[in-house]
């Protein structure tokens, strides 16, 4: 059996790399894939490059600031970056819409800032050249063209009869065709990959780390899977077909619903299900919650004036000059605190709208596997919505640490009588920027990100199944004539 269909496998091979025009589309599609992997390559290298460059410039700036105030330091702020992983070169995702960095400052929440898309015109929408991209939307076109006659052709010519009548089962022939596709498909696939790994290697200066190993290894199983998916249906529907005009129309049919509209449907959909606030309705309804708390900068704001009372009585002094600490850094801190749980707690409610919107895109990749091998490449590549909220988060953390920091050395280090007209502002020593450390973002295990894309790995998986079990066991249903 096995004998056989590798036979078949390697006729349609042949026949194909035979066949002019299949061969001048391969190598178009070739093509494609280097120019993909050269505008990828010069993309990161380019954007990283400068995002570490102004990184180090922050940090520089940041230790060369004379003596201060700690609480003017808190305000001049520091600006993160979003440094791109080394895979991210494979798959573009939403890097060039989602914004690069942040400017962390005291007692406020900034957004990320300066995508490439808003510095870009408007031909950005309509895509970037990636490998993915390649891969995902013009490979399956490829497979249509070269197996849309692979079964109908053989009833047309007369030939099918003549093959099932010499001991060539009906399973049989669509093993054979399918993985003759899949060898036109690795023919271009294997090159590319060992050309993926070679750069990814040098972009991470040599230095393989195991989770991007396996980062890598499950994104080349999932692009694998899917080609073996897209090869088997493309089979079946020519079997199906009485002509080979009738498949190729329903394999083009298929690739416009479920590669060009259905993923801009299921996008409107969750939007149109799960309504996320405008950017002016989340400011407005933080800063509402932070009004019913109280300004940290008034003096006379009820709750801190009741935080006063309660240290004058605790400490038994009148006056807060008198306080064995920083009366003005403690309620800076006590305030930090509070807008920061605020913003916190708006920041997740709209992450879980963000989170069930995209759960539509997630379930419908039961049903196209392009939405599911789309999420689980972004994903491995770090280039999704998961890794830019992480970076949001990491960026939050680091910024209420910073403030709090500075809250500190004015609490322990600034007296509370003011210094008068001619006197020397207070400050403290420039040496202690240097305790707080470089902002550094770290990119999630790909554990953890295997457990956020369960539901992506499961439809893949599963599609390899049914189309298997196609293979194996729906030749009853297939007519000869």
């Amino acid at each position: 059996m096995t004998s056989i269909i590798l036979t078949i496998a390697k006729q349609t091979y042949k026949a194909t790399y035979s066949n002019k025009a299949a061969l001048a589309l391969t190598f178009l599609l070739g093509l494609s894939l280097v120019l993909a992997t050269y505008v990828g390559w010069q993309n990161f290298k380019s954007q990283n490059d400068q995002r570490i460059h102004y990184k180090q410039m922050v940090r520089d700036q940041w230790l060369a600031k004379p003596d201060k105030h700690p609480h003017r330091m808190a305000h001049y702020g520091y600006l993160a970056f979003r440094e791109k992983h080394e895979l991210s070169f494979f798959d573009f995702g939403i890097e060039s819409f989602a914004g690069v960095s942040v400017f962390l400052e005291a007692h406020k929440q900034n957004t990320v800032n300066f995508s490439e898309a808003g510095f870009s015109n408007g031909m950005l929408r309509f895509g970037e050249i990636s490998v993915a991209m390649v891969l995902q939307l013009l490979v399956p076109l490829l497979i249509f063209f070269l197996g849309y006659n692979s079964i109908s052709a053989e009833r047309e010519s007369g030939t099918l009869k003549i093959l099932l009548c010499q001991n060539v089962s009906w399973r049989k022939l669509l093993w054979g065709k399918t993985l003759g596709i899949i060898g036109v498909c690795l023919s271009i696939f294997i090159p590319l990959i060992l050309l993926t790994i070679f750069l990814w290697a040098s972009l991470s200066d040599w230095n393989i780390s195991t989770d991007s190993s396996l980062r890598l290894a499950i994104l080349i199983a999932g692009y694998s899977v899917y080609f073996f998916v897209i090869s088997a249906i493309t089979v079946l529907v020519s079997a199906f077909q009485l002509s080979s005009k009738s498949a190729l129309t329903t394999l083009l049919a298929c690739w416009i619903f479920f590669m060009v509209i259905m993923p801009r449907i299921t996008q409107a959909i969750g939007s149109r299900i799960y309504p996320a606030p405008s950017k002016i309705e989340f400011a407005d309804s933080i800063a509402e919650d932070i009004s019913r708390q109280g300004d940290s900068h008034d003096p006379n704001d009820a709750h801190y004036a009741a935080i006063k009372d309660s240290l004058l009585k605790v400490h038994g002094v009148d006056d807060v000059k008198k306080l064995p600490f920083n009366y003005g850094g403690y309620i800076m801190a006590e305030g930090e605190k509070i807008t920061s749980d605020i913003y916190s707690k708006h920041q997740k409610d709209l992450n879980k709208i963000f989170e069930k919107q995209n759960s539509i895109t997630g379930f419908m990749g039961l049903l196209n596997p392009y939405l599911s091998l789309k999420q689980l490449s972004m994903a491995l590549t770090a280039s999704d919505f998961n890794t830019f909220i992480d970076f949001q988060n990491q960026a939050e953390a680091y910024r209420y640490e910073l403030a709090q920091k500075m809250n500190k050395l004015q609490i322990d280090n600034i007296s509370n009588i003011s210094p008068g007209e001619n006197g020397k502002p207070l400050s403290i020593s420039r040496s202690n920027w240097a305790e707080q450390p470089d902002f550094n973002y770290h990119f999630h295990t790909v554990g953890n990100m295997t457990t956020e894309q369960f539901f992506p790995l499961a439809s893949l998986s599963l599609w390899l199944l049914i189309t298997v079990g196609l293979l194996q066991y729906i030749s009853k249903w297939i007519k000869t004539i």
